[in-house]
């Protein structure tokens, strides 16, 4: 009798300890973002789904994209960050030198890296350390208008000399106010990276070494060719967009209107520059054109943005377990649907097949298609980007040479990696 009122207390005691364990295991985190109205209420809508499933509770924490750097480097800085972040891709080196600026969601088994290839794991790692996971994956492709090429009689180019050869005749037939391509600022920058990074099968910085992969004569070669396209009038003269004021190319008249045809752009960005058109004109996207001797496709492939899980959070597990619910299960993949782009995760991909508008998942296969070698976060750093466009801006301008111009480039790129290091 002794014996089985013990082992009633002992399974009143389990019990109880059962209970106050599951009551522990409820976390009270934050999530951090960025982004517009429905990108806020998709986020609300799956934090409330994934918390309700897995007993969390996660109050979001959201504004514009302006501000949020500075505000996530200040919380960085206190160790005050949420326990989940939307990191931006390029941040990586700012915050996370090397990998230990976030938790390394390689130790948190509650998140299903099975879903992501290795090029996606390896794009959101610092020092081999996974420091977040990709949400999206997105990247520049070409966008060409259909209507004016098949005006002026001749096809969609496929390569760099149909699309000269399709400069004289478009110039011939339609005015010489048309041009077939467009490339000022960042784009410009991108496609003399596109031009070397095919020719050479490198991206711009050298894993191994942190510096800049290159030689002087390999990117003169690339800012050649850029400066073969305003040669021969495919693309518009720096002056020329600068006395314009340098408009945004979906705010341009001639834009609208198919006297620019076409451009290098980001593939989730294909709204943006098709809904201008003028009616009757269709914008398509088209695979990477390639420059004679070519050894790769030369993508600009990357994550369109991160999620990271703060070293500092005291519920890691939980804020894992949240993570996977947004990205890998049916309550989060549905509540988000494709406010942040079509997504990496391959279980999401499936689930939400068919949705977005067809022109941005024909671009983006494109994009996921294509070869190229992996991009390092550096092409995007501040610095990096700005002394770039300012050395092709000065050679536009008859200032510096290509080769000097390369070799501005390689020097302060190079400054600016030796700071990493």
């Amino acid at each position: 009798m002794k014996l089985k009122r013990f082992a009633g207390v002992l399974t009143g005691t389990a019990l109880a300890t059962m209970t106050i364990a599951q009551t522990a295991s409820a976390a009270e985190l934050r999530m951090s973002w960025w982004g517009g109205d429905s990108r806020h209420v998709a986020t609300q809508k799956a934090l409330e789904a994934c918390g309700a499933k897995h007993g969390h509770t996660i109050k979001g924490e959201f504004t514009g994209f302006d501000g949020y750097l500075e505000k996530l480097t200040t919380q960085m800085a206190g160790g005050t960050e949420a326990d989940i972040v939307q990191v931006n891709w390029p941040w990586l080196p700012l915050f996370s030198r090397d990998g230990t600026g976030f938790a390394d969601l390689r130790k948190l088994p509650a998140v299903d890296l099975s879903q992501w290839s290795e090029t996606d794991l390896n794009s959101g790692s610092t020092n081999g350390v996974l420091q977040g996971i990709s949400v999206s994956t997105t990247g520049r492709t070409f966008f060409f208008n259909q209507t004016t090429f098949e005006k002026a009689g001749v096809p969609v180019p496929t390569n760099w000399a149909e699309l000269e050869a399709a400069t004289k005749t478009l110039k011939e037939k339609l005015g010489d106010d048309y041009y077939t391509f467009n490339a000022v600022k960042e784009t410009a920058q991108l496609l003399v990276t596109l031009a070397v990074t095919q020719k050479t099968g490198k991206d711009l910085v050298d894993p191994a070494t942190n510096r800049v992969a290159w030689t002087p004569e390999e990117l003169a070669g690339g800012i050649n060719f850029l400066g073969h396209l305003v040669e021969i009038g495919a693309i518009r003269s720096q002056k020329a967009e600068a006395s314009d004021g340098n408009v945004n190319l979906f705010e341009k008249p001639a834009w609208a209107e198919g006297k620019i045809a076409g451009s290098y752009e980001w593939d989730s960005t294909y709204s943006k520059y098709a809904d201008p058109l003028k009616d009757g004109q269709v914008l398509k996207p088209v695979p990477m054109l390639h420059i004679e001797g070519s050894v790769t496709d030369g993508v600009y492939r990357k994550p369109s943005m991160l999620l990271s899980v703060s070293k500092n959070s005291k519920n890691p597990e939980a804020a894992a377990q949240i993570l996977n619910c947004l990205l890998n299960e049916p309550e989060g993949i549905d509540a988000l649907g494709t406010s942040r782009g079509l997504p990496s995760s391959k279980v999401a991909a499936e689930r939400l097949a068919g949705q977005g508008e067809p022109e941005v998942r024909a671009a983006n296969e494109i994009v996921v298609a294509a070869a190229g070698p992996m991009i390092s976060p550096f092409n995007e750093h501040p610095e990096i980007r700005s002394n770039f466009i300012d050395s092709l801006e000065e050679f536009a301008y008859g200032q510096i040479s290509a080769e000097d111009a390369a070799q501005q480039i390689i020097d302060g790129t190079n400054d600016v990696l030796a700071e990493f290091d």
